[in-house]
């Protein structure tokens, strides 16, 4: 059954940490600008746990573990980069993390293993079935009310993604095909083995024992070849028998047969060319999300992370969107999501956008029709011919010699819709299309932008460095798109949150250098000593300060 959280716990007199912990610690652990306190008072109490009551029945069974509680230790697992075990210790022994959860008293119970299992099993669960991503959905909210708070200036945005490799090995084709029909014999019970012809079945027996990385090391490239011909033929007649399941292991071997054999007009399974399979393909059967991609001289089987942020000059910059898709997906397809994204979480529409070239494609004019798109450069290489069209039509001018020549509107070809031009030069006719045009106004747009604006973009790749700053040899530790999801949200949490720490203490900092304390005549020996005790605690506890400082104008006042 679910049950929202205690928002104001009660202190025990004889358990509450605060009585325990002698001058010293008292003052860390109980002052207000400390990441203990901030991550209890920015993350864990804005959390809003009805987001994760679909999880749970609403009429019958126990109560709930505190969501917010559980939820806050996904963020640190995530934000200190804890094993599961090192989790559990420091939020049992821990006092700061404890306090981080909202745990005051020493014997305040923290949900045990199998209920933080159970919430992540049911959160992975849920958005597998329906698509909805409640982490993601949390973290909205959290950075929407954080926008508020600071009055976060979101008008002006800039992205950048990251490829972030899979934790999965890298495998062959052969290795793929194998191994996945293993995985879906290995799922088969007597019942469903007794239907196999006897050759059949021990031809998957022997599959089975097999070891595929050792076949591929001792067998040539056509020896592999004709080893999976009659992996193909068993796999095919698996799919035919047992069409009627359901299951994970069925459906991807399917999908792996689909994607590795075509089957001819004369039911014979032939392997398909490695032109024909596609980027988006199996990778690893342990892995089916992760995808290929080649971009420059990183070549990664995974997934690829977006962020988007505020770009502001002055004041506090958050992240407002983070997306994960598969590696293969461009940079172009991010644009607009996140654009709407992040015109949810602050409710401002967006006037400027710094990105790289890679965002920029024709698709997304549309969506961007009133944001100043601010690329940092063009995918491809520069043409020899500028392109400007005017009044008269296409005006070309040959960068090389500067000469000026006016194009020629070519005839339209049948069911073509798009004008072309064409200019003639010494070796024969050019022609330009309107993507070309267009490639041509966006460079001489980004020539004419100064410098100091081509650099905003800059920081965001700070932002990347730190959300995959915990990966080894840049790969996740997790498996699956919807994990991948929960990891980066978790991350993007953390370094909203450390900017918040920065940017109050840099508020503090500022406010006490340039704030006047009166100095006014003392009307008793411990007036003086007073204002003395107020400058020595005002960086390190504001709130106390400021009381002190509203009773020293009192004082005067009498």
């Amino acid at each position: 059954m679910f049950k929202k959280s205690n928002k104001e716990p009660q202190l025990d007199a004889f358990a509450s940490v605060p009585m325990m912990l002698e001058s010293s610690a008292f003052k860390q652990y109980s002052d207000q600008g400390h990441w203990h306190n901030q991550f209890h008072d920015q993350v864990v109490m804005r959390i809003d746990e009805t987001i994760f009551s679909i999880l749970f029945n609403n009429t019958t069974g126990a109560p709930n573990s505190s969501i917010r509680t559980l939820v806050g230790m996904m963020v640190l697992k995530e934000s200190f980069v804890w094993s599961d075990s090192q989790l559990f210790e420091q939020c049992r022994f821990n006092l700061l993390v404890r306090s981080a959860l909202g745990l005051f008293n020493v014997n305040d119970p923290l949900p045990v293993e199998s209920t933080y299992y159970l919430l992540r099993k049911r959160m992975y669960d849920h958005q597998k079935q329906n698509g909805e991503d409640l982490m993601g959905k949390a973290f909205v909210q959290i950075t929407s009310e954080q926008i508020k708070e600071f009055d976060v200036n979101g008008r002006n945005i800039r992205m950048d993604s990251k490829l972030i490799g899979s934790n999965i090995a890298l495998f062959s084709r052969y290795e793929i095909i194998h191994q996945t029909l293993c995985m879906f014999f290995k799922t088969l019970d007597n019942t469903a083995k007794s239907t196999l012809s006897l050759a059949d079945l021990e031809q998957l027996e022997k599959l089975f024992i097999e070891e595929p990385l050792k076949t591929v090391y001792r067998s040539t490239r056509e020896e592999l070849k004709g080893r999976l011909q009659p992996i193909g033929i068993i796999s095919y007649k698996l799919l035919t028998l047992f069409g009627n399941l359901q299951t994970e292991s069925f459906l991807l071997l399917r999908r792996v047969f689909n994607e590795q054999y075509k089957v001819s007009a004369d039911q014979q399974i032939e392997l398909r060319p490695k032109e024909e399979i596609s980027s988006s393909s199996v990778q690893s059967p342990h892995d089916p999300d992760s995808a290929y991609r080649n971009k420059g001289d990183q070549k990664v089987k995974g997934y690829s992370v977006n962020i988007t942020e505020t770009c502001s000059d002055e004041g506090l910059n958050l992240i407002t969107n983070v997306l994960v898709e598969k590696a293969n997906i461009p940079d172009t397809a991010f644009v607009e999501p996140a654009i709407r994204a992040t015109i949810e979480v602050t409710g401002q529409m967006i006037e400027k956008a710094y990105t790289d070239g890679a965002y920029q494609s024709p698709a997304n004019d549309e969506c961007c029709e009133n944001i100043d798109m601010v690329f940092t450069g063009i995918q491809g290489a520069e043409s020899r011919y500028d392109l400007e069209m005017t009044s008269n039509g296409l005006l070309v001018t040959d960068t090389k010699t500067g000469e000026l020549i006016q194009a020629v509107l070519v005839k339209k070809r049948k069911n073509s819709t798009e004008d072309k031009w064409s200019i003639k030069t010494s070796t024969g006719y050019y022609y330009f299309g309107q993507q070309a045009i267009r490639a041509s106004n966006m460079r001489r747009e980004m020539k004419g932008r100064p410098l100091e604006e081509l650099h905003k973009r800059n920081n965001v790749e700070a932002t990347i460095f730190q959300l995959s700053f915990p990966l080894r040899n840049n790969k996740s530790k997790y498996r699956g798109l919807i994990k991948q999801k929960i990891w980066a949200s978790c991350r993007c949490l953390w370094i909203n949150l450390v900017r918040i720490l920065n940017f109050t203490k840099q508020i503090c900092q500022r406010t006490f250098k340039t704030m006047e304390i009166p100095a006014l005549e003392p009307f008793s020996s411990g007036y003086l000593t007073l204002q003395r005790r107020v400058q020595r605690i005002w960086s390190s506890n504001f709130s106390i300060a400021l009381f002190l400082l509203i009773s020293i104008n009192f004082f005067d006042l009498l």
